[in-house]
């Protein structure tokens, strides 16, 4: 690790087993998937509903034929596939051929509306799309209205038994089915449309594709989508290095959970960064299957049911997940016994949801941190040792970090002086795809990231956030911008003025919240506004609550103040 001027106590205080700096294997993530399968061809690399199993071997020659397919259709280094599945095993197939190619993976939210589906595949110049069945109609709109050459679709329900076969969404305290068996049922030849593909024919063939020569620290694996200050989604660019670096340092850290023991719970989405990293690319450190949470939102019953019949060593989850588990009334009698740690990410982790798991569990879980531009893990709390309130642990091995100044980011401060956390190390992205003045506002010559939160490090070494630099909400580990909203608000008719902010949420976090004023003369309802939001926008950035207002309170300058509606709205509770 390269020593710079800045404080880094958690080089002494880093408790005994957990690496400071590590000698990097420098392959790529594929290269670690091959091994596996020379070495463990029978063993389990995915399991899924009702137990039905998939060997390393197998994956490895389905990712071979698609991999040998793609190569057919044109697909070649350097091309974006953009990849718009759940946690169903196309998704992992297909991630791993387009890197074995050296084709870049564009991740897209399933939940995602066609306006947003349209901005991303144009932005990353996307060649192709594989999705599902049930998203044919916009897929297919993108498809005829972008430079998008080919569609490939295929069915939640080929990987499914038993009867409950939806990917969901929580509204309102209900389940909201997304899809049944009879709309994940589509006959390919429904919108008889040209270019589109059964992807079950991408899993024929010898398997028999060119390998390319691939420089891991420039060629970019991921393009993760993420925004930022102006609240136009951006793609970090994540370089086959970074997220086989960031795997090893995600392994290092969890030194205390076996290789070839156990199992990992998947209910994160891999199409997050967080999920991929932890769940996907690490099991395959760990040698050990990922249990596959093909339903969405999860069941809790099964969720239990999964820790005990595959012996779950490692379990990674956003705080609602773990919140659900501490109440839920099967949990007192469920075995707990193989669980060796949970890390809680994608939201803060409150102390008691901690202290409770402890008690239901009697095993850790601790907070960790990241973000889409580092891969994303940068700091983990220590597994083992109590929790420490509002604190995001230590860096992760290689990992520096300091705390600069909010007006002159050039000046690093000391110990307990609070100011904008920048992070250097081998998981930080390369850059914004296509966007050098952005990249520039973020990241230095010299590697340093600004990450656009504030907080503090202790004297041991330990970080800890104390507000957002940005307004960025967080609803169930997903990232909302409030200006996105904002803007589909905005084109409402009787809306004149409108602001968005993030409110706190026991089950998700938070929630985005809506403050509007209408057009002079005009009437609207609630209902009415989060309806015509639902018709423009993935469920999870709707707003939950609305609130009109006769004025928006701004500043001498005429910019909405946010935070002022949050705290009015606390005060008047």
């Amino acid at each position: 690790m390269s020593q710079e001027d800045i404080p880094m106590p958690w080089l002494e205080s880093m408790p005994e087993g957990r690496a400071t700096t590590l000698d990097y294997e420098e392959v790529p993530p594929i290269e670690f998937l091959r091994r596996r399968v020379e070495s463990q061809p029978d063993k389990p690399f995915m399991i899924l509903d009702k137990g039905v199993t998939i060997t390393f071997g197998e994956a490895y020659k389905t990712i071979s034929q698609i991999a040998a397919n793609l190569q057919k259709m044109g697909v070649e280094k350097g091309d974006r596939v953009a990849l718009m599945l759940n946690n169903i095993p196309p998704y992992i197939f297909t991630h791993y051929a387009c890197l074995a190619i050296g084709a870049t993976v564009v991740q897209v939210n399933p939940l995602y509306t066609e306006p947003e589906l349209k901005h991303i595949v144009t932005d990353s110049g996307a060649k192709a799309l594989v999705t599902l069945t049930m998203f044919q109609e916009k897929s297919n709109n993108v498809l005829q209205s972008t430079d998008l050459e080919f569609v490939i679709y295929t069915k939640v329900q080929n990987y499914l038994s038993g009867l409950v076969r939806f990917l969901g969404k929580i509204l309102k305290g209900r389940i909201a089915p997304l899809f049944d068996p009879k709309d994940d049922a589509y006959e390919m030849d429904k919108y008889d449309v040209a270019n589109t593909y059964d992807f079950e024919d991408f899993t024929k063939g010898d398997g028999r594709f060119s390998e390319p020569d691939l420089d891991i620290k420039e060629d970019v694996a991921i393009l993760q989508y993420t925004g930022g200050t102006t609240g136009f989604p951006k793609g970090a660019m994540l370089t086959h290095r970074n997220l086989s670096i960031n795997a090893q340092q995600c392994r290092a850290v969890l030194y205390m959970v076996e290789d070839n023991v156990g199992a990992v719970l998947t209910v994160l989405p891999l199409f997050h960064v967080f999920g991929m990293t932890v769940c996907m690319n690490l099991s395959i450190q760990m040698g050990i299957p990922m249990i596959l949470n093909i339903k969405n939102p999860p069941s809790f019953d099964d969720i239990l049911g999964w820790i005990e019949k595959y012996n779950i060593t490692f379990l990674p989850g956003v705080p609602r997940i773990f919140i659900e588990i501490n109440k839920h009334p099967k949990a007192a009698k469920t075995d707990f016994s193989s669980l060796i740690a949970a890390i809680s990410g994608g939201a803060p982790l409150p102390l008691e949801v901690a202290k409770e798991f402890k008690r239901v569990a009697n095993a850790d879980l601790v907070e960790g941190y990241g973000l889409s531009e580092t891969s994303p893990i940068t700091h983990v709390n220590p597994i083992g040792l109590p929790p420490r309130e509002n604190s995001i642990g230590l860096p992760a091995p290689d990992t520096m970090v300091k705390i600069v100044d909010l007006e002159d980011p050039t000046k690093t401060l000391g110990i307990d002086e609070v100011g904008e956390i920048t992070i250097k190390g081998p998981q930080v992205f390369k850059g914004y795809w296509n966007m050098p003045e952005e990249t520039e506002m973020v990241l230095s010559d010299d590697g340093w990231f600004r990450t656009g939160d504030i907080g503090y490090l202790d004297e041991e070494g330990y970080f800890y956030i104390v507000d957002r630099k940005k307004d960025m909400i967080i609803v169930s580990g997903y990232n909302v911008y409030p200006r996105e909203v904002e803007d589909v608000l905005f084109e409402h008719p009787k809306v004149q003025e409108a602001a968005v902010a993030g409110k706190q949420d026991e089950k998700r976090g938070e929630i985005v919240a809506a403050w509007i004023v209408l057009k002079e003369g005009q009437t609207a309802t609630k209902e009415e506004i989060i309806d015509y939001c639902r018709d423009n926008l993935a469920a999870y950035k709707v707003p939950k609550e609305v609130t009109f207002r006769d004025e928006l309170p701004t500043s001498m300058v005429g910019k909405v103040l946010r935070r002022k509606l949050t705290d009015d709205e606390e005060a008047s509770e």
